[in-house]
């Protein structure tokens, strides 16, 4: 019984530094891709957005394409195309002819919901844990496993697939609860992108038939 013990002390006490490294290797990768992103004066980013719940048989899968600036973004998704100025966010409805506006708040850092969060919602509120590498069209992507530490989340679990060559965020997918499972894989980036001053403006006057929902 004694030697049994021990074995499984040692065992312990050999598995726990191993766990320790595989967090902070992730923490660390996590770091280095959210660096290179501030770095960038601006990227244009194409995804492909698949939603699916075997339970409630739901397998949906769109087209996106999002322009980022600083804490600026224009997203074209879901045929509709969503402005965030640094103040105001406008959702622009072409089929419906209606635009609404909305100020975010501090809480608003889900990166499904706003794209300039993508590379560092992490920081606060998961634990990271070193998951599986595959070699995706020639890339080495290593996957970070995210666990929400607060106990009413939503959220089971977030894979983040990095480039370790570029250190570019590759695909990231979102697992509920719910049985629920987002997948968003960015498809071409390009960075540093010259974009004219006005871009990111709302301007009434190119909307003149819109209903404007406050």
């Amino acid at each position: 019984m004694k030697i049994k013990l021990f074995s499984i002390t040692l065992l312990f006490f050999l598995s726990t530094p191993t766990w320790s490294q595989t967090s902070l290797e992730a923490k660390d990768l996590l770091e280095k891709a959210s660096k290179k992103l501030d770095k960038y004066v601006s990227f244009e980013i194409e995804f492909i957005y698949v939603l699916n719940n075997q339970i409630e048989q739901i397998n949906q899968e769109s087209k996106g394409k999002v322009i980022i600036a600083g804490d600026k973004y224009k997203l074209n998704f879901l045929d509709a195309i969503q402005l965030f100025d640094g103040k105001n966010i406008y959702t622009i409805v072409p089929e419906n002819e209606e635009i609404t506006l909305i100020k975010p708040t501090d809480d608003d850092e889900d990166f499904m919901f706003n794209p300039t969060k993508i590379l560092s919602f992490y920081k606060e509120g998961y634990d990271y844990h070193w998951d599986i590498s595959q070699k995706i069209k020639g890339k080495n992507i290593q996957f970070i496993n995210l666990i929400p530490t607060v106990d009413d989340s939503d959220i089971k679990s977030i894979l983040i697939g990095i480039d370790t060559s570029e250190y570019h965020v590759y695909k990231i997918i979102e697992v509920g609860f719910n049985g629920t499972i987002t997948t968003l894989t960015i498809n071409n980036m390009e960075i540093n992108k010259i974009i004219p001053s006005n871009f990111f403006v709302f301007d009434p006057s190119d909307y003149p038939n819109y209903y404007i929902n406050e």
